[in-house]
């Protein structure tokens, strides 16, 4: 499907310059939350995001002005956790390449699993299960884990579990389990892991083995992801772009779907 869009780009633009992507044929999905004073970020985050106006009215030539300022921290949002976020030798954000931030996507919906238990594990087996309905996992793919848990976006209480400030030791919510990031990273080559809460690990986890397992492979991950509803399970592209922080652990990112009408 992937290589269809690239094929038909590149035969439009050397045909038609101005026309090299029609938009009207896809649906455009955007992936990402909002940033502003609600954003949730790690519990232990001493940052949360800011943003302030340094100008905004009628300027001196008479003409309206409006800019600002922002601060955040790398991880908070939806936003990429590059490789070195995990990996001593790992990729930083600046470094990852654009194959990998642009590539085919499919959607695992973990939904009914992360209902019955909010600190559910996505497993070799429900990829395996997936596999099995909708086809073997192509090496470069974007891997999105589905569990709806955006329905609980911003509440920090219901989202991570907790909301003890500062306090990380007792959240509670669903991702991959090491089994499922070892046969996608591993065995299947893919690009990118994403998910709909807070982490690439589950919320009790203590020692982050599914960040290291893609860490040590220069496999990025997206947490906080939203509208997963819209995407069907295979079969469109996605563009992941983090802000390009040279020697950043990762970003904030603005996160689209392609999907073909």
């Amino acid at each position: 499907m992937f290589k269809t869009l690239l094929l038909l780009f590149v035969a439009a633009a050397v045909s038609h310059p101005a026309l090299a992507f029609d938009a009207s044929k896809y649906r455009l999905i955007d992936l990402s939350h909002t940033y502003n004073d609600k954003t949730l970020y790690w519990p232990t985050s001493p940052v949360r995001f800011e943003r302030h106006s340094l100008f905004h009215g009628r300027a001196a030539g008479g003409y309206f002005y409006s800019a600002g300022s922002f601060c955040t921290a790398e991880h908070g949002g939806t936003h990429m956790d590059a490789p070195v976020h995990f990996a001593k030798r790992g990729m930083a954000a600046h470094q990852i390449p654009l194959r990998k931030l642009i590539a085919p996507g499919v959607v695992i919906d973990a939904r009914k699993k992360a209902a019955a238990d909010r600190n559910y594990r996505l497993t070799a087996e429900d990829v395996l299960a997936f596999e099995k309905k909708h086809g073997k996992i192509k090496p470069g793919t974007i891997v999105i884990m589905r569990t709806g848990w955006e329905r609980y976006w911003p509440d920090p209480k219901k989202y991570f579990g907790d909301d003890t400030p500062g306090d990380a030791s007792n959240l509670s919510f669903p991702s991959y389990g090491e089994s499922a990031a070892r046969l996608l990273v591993e065995k299947r080559r893919v690009s990118i892991i994403g998910v709909d809460t807070a982490s690439l690990d589950y919320g009790p986890s203590k020692d982050f083995i599914v960040h290291r397992i893609a860490g040590a492979r220069n496999v990025g991950g997206l947490e906080n992801l939203r509208s997963l509803d819209k995407l069907p399970p295979k079969g469109f592209t996605v563009v992941a772009l983090p802000m390009k922080i040279e020697g950043g652990s990762g970003g904030p990112a603005r996160v689209v779907a392609i999907v073909p009408k």
